[in-house]
């Protein structure tokens, strides 16, 4: 591919060098340079890839892309300076890739609980008219029913690309994918093109990497200032931050409810275990998922749908047949009458909107055994607010190790328990081998109680000391109510 169809929609502070060579791969990753290639430096969260041109040059890089200029330069090499080479970066693979975003009808979801289970049931929905549907998730990518396993929520600009043009081949019209601050902070959504955005909600999170709940705020709404004019942007009218992400977008604005005026108003009408009676915009329906948080993720679902051209009927119809997402509220019933509840709840509003939907279901006819953990070497502020809104909600809790990571899973129980009052701590156990934990939650239970076990959800792994072992929250429980009958 020429260098200049490359950089043809990049502004170009200076240049030098031959930009009507044909190209014959392009990186970010100077370990991946081969002869003919073009490296781009980016100043990333770890290191800067300005520090890596001559390594790439003795690789055989023909072209470099970067922000600040190189003092000393080649004359066998074509340079090219650019404001950000980030945002460069993610244009430079959309091009490379033939703009599949272009060429689909791509909605992103963005907020800090909800994207997966809004992108895939999207996913779902288009799925089940016979269309080939295109999903990029935290659980997993999809390309009509062909899976391919997630490392990131979003993946890094070239794999997203790639995936995307993959998507395109394979027949693809619609294409959803989930937001996240990362990647719009690191610029890896650069150069998509996006039919529509939406919002879910906004509390604490990532607050390792963002520093403040502003910075975090300021990266979700930087995705809407972003759309187009002929894009939509659907955000929830019950969350505060839902007006201001929508204050810069050129995209039209609609909002959707369970409280006020919206353009999608929900309301619960019952509450089951096995599902919710819903009424969507004056039309009522049953759906196999339960609480107030996904009655909000449905409206979301409703109304995307809506605007994306589904027919109200059909639309209706499927989503009566949707099913809940791995590892998202998972119900599973045991033989002695009670049941336990699998949910990738990782953040304190997410511990809070879990155990308000079983309080909702369960009416005070039995007792909430919560067994929860948080992650090592992330936001460490959010540990002792996790351990608070379970405490509040919860009859015994258990704190126990999620994914350690490079903590000591002691130290971070430690950190969780200094948000409770010592009268608190009376009804807290503390077992640090997630498997004696849930195994101790399942042998306090009695018939009508609820166990929740949070955190981990879909992931079959549990992180230690940098090594992933298998571990899935659903198979243990699943092996103890075997173990029963």
């Amino acid at each position: 591919m020429k260098l200049t169809d490359l950089l043809s929609r990049i502004g170009i502070l200076r240049q030098q060098g031959d930009m009507q060579q044909n190209i014959s791969g392009i990186t970010a990753d100077s370990r991946k340079v081969e002869p003919g290639s073009l490296f781009v430096a980016i100043s990333g969260t770890v290191s800067d890839g300005h520090d890596y041109i001559e390594k790439a040059l003795a690789q055989g890089a023909s072209a470099v892309v970067c922000q600040k200029w190189p003092q000393a330069t080649s004359p066998h090499v074509t340079y090219i300076q650019v404001k950000e080479s980030a945002q460069a970066w993610g244009m430079i693979t959309s091009a490379w890739f033939g703009y599949p975003s272009e060429k689909l009808i791509l909605t992103g979801v963005t907020g800090t609980n909800g994207k997966t289970t809004i992108a895939t049931l999207l996913y779902e929905l288009f799925s089940m008219e016979g269309e080939t549907v295109g999903l990029l998730s935290t659980v997993c990518n999809y390309i009509g029913k062909e899976a391919i396993a997630a490392t990131h929520t979003t993946p890094d600009p070239f794999e997203l690309n790639y995936l995307l043009g993959r998507m395109v081949e394979a027949g693809c019209r619609h294409a959803f994918m989930e937001v996240s601050s990362h990647s719009v902070d690191q610029k890896r959504i650069a150069g998509l093109r996006f039919k529509g955005g939406i919002f879910t909600n906004l509390t604490r999170d990532h607050l390792d990497y963002h520093k403040t709940v502003e910075a975090y705020l300021k990266a979700k709404k930087g995705f809407f200032d972003a759309l187009p004019a002929d894009a939509f942007a659907l955000t929830n009218g019950d969350d505060k931050n839902g007006k201001v992400m929508l204050q810069n977008t050129a995209a039209a604005q609609y909002t959707y409810s369970l409280r006020g005026m919206a353009d999608f108003k929900g309301r619960i009408l019952e509450s089951h275990f096995d599902g919710t009676e819903l009424e969507i915009n004056n039309r009522q329906l049953f759906v196999r998922f339960v609480g107030r948080f996904n009655a909000y993720n449905l409206l979301a679902v409703y109304g995307a749908a809506t605007l994306l051209g589904m027919d109200e009927e059909t639309l209706l119809v499927n989503m009566s047949r949707l099913i809940p997402v791995s590892g998202r509220f998972q119900t599973l019933r045991s033989p002695n009458g009670f049941t336990a509840i699998v949910d990738y709840a990782h953040t304190p509003d997410a511990i809070k909107n879990i155990l308000t939907a079983v309080h909702e279901v369960l009416n005070a006819k039995g007792k909430v055994i919560s067994v929860v953990g948080a992650g090592g070497n992330r936001d460490k502020g959010k540990r002792p607010l996790m351990a608070q809104e379970t405490v509040a909600q919860s009859d015994r809790v258990i704190l126990t190790s999620d994914n350690p990571r490079f903590e000591q899973p002691e130290a971070i129980i430690d950190d969780m328990l200094q948000g409770l009052t010592p009268e608190q701590q009376q009804k807290v156990l503390t077992i640090t081998d997630r498997r004696q934990a849930i195994k101790t939650a399942i042998m306090l239970a009695q018939p009508g109680d609820v166990v929740v076990v949070a955190g981990k959800g879909h992931e079959d792994y549990q992180e230690i000391q940098g090594v992933k072992h298998h571990f899935n929250d659903k198979e243990e429980i699943e092996a103890l109510f075997a173990q029963m009958q």
